[in-house]
């Protein structure tokens, strides 16, 4: 069965993206680092660098320029209580990264994330449930855990 992988690709930072990200998550490892081949404008500078993040594989590419990232596409971490949200949010909006409403942010790199409770689902609840736990949620940046549950009990 083929494997699907996420692949990041950054102007010129993905070496430095790797040890950023391998320093948040815990069992997180480098799996490899690839230089460019003989190119004599990248000669000896990094091309690819394979990571795993707690057991998922994610491949990040140094592809020049014309390479950015959107908040199309987002990394999505889930934590089971506000200490987690709490130490994940403050590592990936650090050294310049930028917090964005309801649990998004983007880190240093511009690559969106999104850190929110693992059991967002169960929050939404009915449709009551669901309408007073967005209202509360679109009035946060980073989510407040303790506040999500109490809108969700009305």
């Amino acid at each position: 069965m083929p494997s699907i992988v996420t692949f990041l690709s950054f102007k010129d930072r993905a070496e430095e993206a790797a040890t950023f990200y391998t320093s948040i998550f815990e069992d997180s490892r480098i799996v490899s680092t690839t230089n460019y081949p003989d190119v004599p404008q990248k000669a000896a500078t990094v091309m690819v660098v394979e990571i795993e993040l707690q057991g998922q594989r994610y491949i990040l590419l140094n592809g020049g320029e014309h390479f950015t990232f959107t908040d199309g596409m987002s990394l999505s971490v889930l934590c089971d209580n506000q200490q987690e949200i709490d130490h994940y949010w403050d590592r990936l909006t650090a050294d310049g990264g930028q917090p964005g409403p309801c649990g998004w942010l983007r880190d240093k790199f511009g690559v969106s994330w999104q850190v929110s409770p693992r059991a967002i689902a169960e929050l939404w609840g009915d449709e009551a449930q669901g309408k007073r736990v967005f209202a509360a949620m679109t009035k946060m940046s980073k989510l407040d855990l303790a506040a999500l549950q109490r809108a969700a009990k009305g």
